[in-house]
């Protein structure tokens, strides 16, 4: 009787010690995320963290949606000086290096290491061409989550139409211009199809550009140094006054800067025969076009060459360890295989995990949908995405002077130089303290 009692109050005391840790209740932490292109992602996140939070009792994942990848931005350093900063973000890949600059990053190399894995060994789960915008001074910054890089779309239907096969779609730039031409129609001098989109709007734009200059041969930065951009040069000039003949000269591109959703609402619709936009539209384009449709390689002019677009799963600085522990496993959870292969399937993102590409229901999805291998077959072409000190505001030089260009009231030539002024004059306090400061 007295073991009875002794037992009771044992398991009493153990319970009221217990009882302390289990009223704290789990981990509670935001994940950040953005919408930055066409579909139902908003959903998709929704769907991704209520299973995670299903499978995790000891962690509540709140998913925060925060716009476009420049608020996701300005919202995560909000959140950072005000000391409240979200456990985890998806963040635009090529933010991170001025991430790192300011000090708003965790450094994830002790948390890799503490899961008894090499930073080799953590990275090599993912395609080569992410880790550029992921590792910064040989340490881990970011885990690529969504990517993507910038694809053809044709519209299949228009192109029989015209006399050409969209099995064999425009491989250069000289191609590309002839398809336009062909693909363009008027009524008088009404323009009821255009030939070829290509959007031009914050952050879309610059991307746009660096993959024009990067397919006519050329270099949009630095890509070892966060103080140098190169506008003003040949490549970039090129490229610009290809983009200004598609509006001006030839009239198969229409005039002005087009947004994103207005390019895919105008290819949706039939009013632009081919389009110039991001894999991670793919799905919306497979879920609503009323026609058949391919998607192709960015044509080249001089070599074939495009950036890596998409968004890497950050830890803000400034983080509870138990939150940062929290985030840790929500960012494997989120970039492992199966999980890495559904998101892809919802969104049209491709996997950077290269082993999502190997389980079942991938392997099914693809042979249904060989569309979506065509951004993962570019990646043999790929290079790190636009990087600098103070990336929005350097990347929001060239785009206002781009826009002017598309918009009749520059030429491309005075355009650059002024967008390689202006870039130059934000880059100088980094190179003042950095290639400039001489012992």
């Amino acid at each position: 009787m007295l073991f009875s009692r002794r037992l009771m109050l044992g398991l009493a005391m153990a319970g009221a010690l217990a009882f302390p840790a289990l009223a704290e209740g789990p981990t509670e932490i935001d994940l950040f995320f953005p919408v930055p292109v066409d579909g139902k992602l908003a959903r998709d996140m929704g769907t991704l963290i209520k299973e995670f939070n299903e499978t995790h009792s000891d962690i509540k994942a709140t998913a925060v949606y925060t716009g476009s990848y420049d608020d996701t931005l300005i919202k995560t350093r909000a959140a950072i000086k005000a000391g409240k900063p979200p456990a985890a973000v998806i963040m635009s890949a090529n933010f991170l290096l001025d991430m790192q600059i300011e000090n708003e990053l965790t450094n994830l190399d002790s948390l890799i290491a503490a899961d008894g894995v090499t930073k080799e060994q953590f990275l090599g789960q993912f395609f080569p061409a992410l880790q550029g915008n992921a590792v910064i001074n040989r340490s881990v910054y970011g885990v690529p989550f969504h990517n993507s890089t910038p694809l053809l779309y044709i519209n299949a239907d228009q192109a029989k139409e015209a006399g050409l096969d969209p099995n064999k779609p425009p491989q250069t730039w000289a191609e590309l211009t002839d398809w336009a031409k062909k693909l363009t129609k008027r009524e008088g001098d009404k323009v009821t199809r255009w030939g070829i989109a290509i959007p031009c709007a914050y952050d879309y734009c610059g991307w746009m550009m660096e993959s024009l200059t990067m397919s006519n041969g050329g270099r949009y930065y630095n890509e070892e140094f966060g103080g140098e951009v190169y506008y003003d040069t040949p490549s970039m000039l090129g490229a610009l006054t290809w983009w200004n003949d598609l509006v001006a000269k030839h009239k198969v591109h229409a005039p002005g800067a087009t947004p994103g959703p207005a390019v895919s609402t105008s290819f949706i619709s039939g009013n632009a025969a081919m389009m110039m936009l991001s894999t991670g539209s793919l799905t919306y384009v497979r879920d609503n076009a009323k026609f058949a449709y391919k998607v192709a390689f960015i044509p080249r002019n001089v070599r074939n060459a495009v950036p890596i677009g998409g968004a890497s799963l950050i830890i803000p600085a400034g983080l509870e360890a138990d939150k940062q522990k929290a985030a840790w496993r929500l960012i494997k959870w989120m970039t492992s295989p199966e999980k890495s292969a559904w998101w892809s399937r919802a969104t049209g993102y491709f996997a950077p995990n290269m082993a999502a590409y190997k389980t079942p229901d991938m392997i099914d999805f693809l042979n249904k949908n060989p569309d979506a291998k065509t951004a993962v077959e570019q990646l043999d072409v790929a290079k790190p995405w636009f990087a600098t000190y103070k990336t929005v505001p350097v990347r929001k030089t060239l785009e206002d002077e781009v826009m002017l260009v598309l918009n009749g009231k520059k030429q491309p030539k005075e355009a650059l130089a002024a967008a390689q002024k202006a870039a130059d004059e934000l880059l100088k306090p980094y190179n003042a303290e950095t290639s400039l400061k001489l012992p």
